[in-house]
């Protein structure tokens, strides 16, 4: 198998029993989903790799060095320029932080970022409209926390780099789902 193939394989393993939490679905079906966005927007093998990868560290048992070794430094900067850091409990601070950092990115830890954000706004979009305003009782923050969190991550993507369509597609479902 190839190098991003064995990435669906790695991130599979890593996520086995781990469910999503709007939904009663397999958390594999998230990172799948950001690895083939990227691959849709023709992106490289390393974006693509790094986008099934990304909740790994930040979400499992692999480390760091779990994913130097399998996938290389190149991909596990781009892992790490998205993942936030869980030791900080408060989640206005772990997100004002993860915002400070994607601004610094690199244009490849914007694609992935954005990639994530618009799987989530897409699947959260489909859970509202069948639960409706009842959707937001799944997150710790409410709505309105969402809807700055989304907004300003936006705006922390689009820092430095010219708008394309993946950025178009996370404009078109930020105001879909918020109306921005």
């Amino acid at each position: 198998m190839n190098k991003v193939e064995y990435a669906i394989y790695f991130a599979t393993k890593a996520h086995m029993g781990q469910k999503r939490k709007t939904e009663n679905i397999d958390m594999i079906f998230h990172p799948i989903t950001v690895g083939y966005i990227l691959k849709d927007n023709n992106m490289s093998d390393e974006c693509i790799m790094a986008g099934f990868l990304h909740d790994v560290v930040e979400d499992t048992k692999y480390t760091k060095e779990d994913v130097i070794n399998e996938f290389g430094i190149n991909v596990y900067k781009i892992v790490e320029e998205v993942s936030e850091d869980k030791s900080i409990k408060n989640w206005k601070e772990r997100k004002i932080l993860a915002i400070e950092k994607i601004k610094k990115a690199s244009f490849e830890g914007k694609m992935v970022e954005c990639a994530d954000k618009i799987h989530n706004l897409d699947t959260l979009y489909e859970v509202w409209l069948e639960q409706g305003e009842n959707v937001w009782n799944s997150f710790n923050s409410g709505k309105e926390e969402q809807k700055w969190y989304y907004t300003e991550m936006y705006k922390a993507v689009l820092n430095g780099i010219d708008t394309n369509d993946l950025i178009k597609r996370y404009e078109t479902i930020l105001n879909k789902l918020f109306g921005v």
